[in-house]
């Protein structure tokens, strides 16, 4: 097996409560730039693209922070 896909597609519980905080804290900063694009962007398939990215850039940084 290997290490890196087994550490990938486990579930990674907050190792303590800073881990907590830092997961809070990289959701509440993407939560304010979404809001802050959707008040300056016109509703648009870029839009929802622009949305959806930042989704996945909450995504990687709260694995980042679980995995390693």
């Amino acid at each position: 097996m290997n290490p890196q896909i087994e550490n990938n597609f486990k579930y990674h519980p907050p190792k303590n409560q800073e881990a907590v905080s830092k997961h809070e804290g990289v959701r509440n900063e993407c939560r304010h730039l979404a809001n802050t694009l959707d008040t300056l962007l016109p509703d648009s398939r870029e839009k929802s693209l622009a949305i959806t990215k930042l989704e996945e850039v909450m995504m990687w940084a709260n694995a980042a922070i679980a995995r390693n």
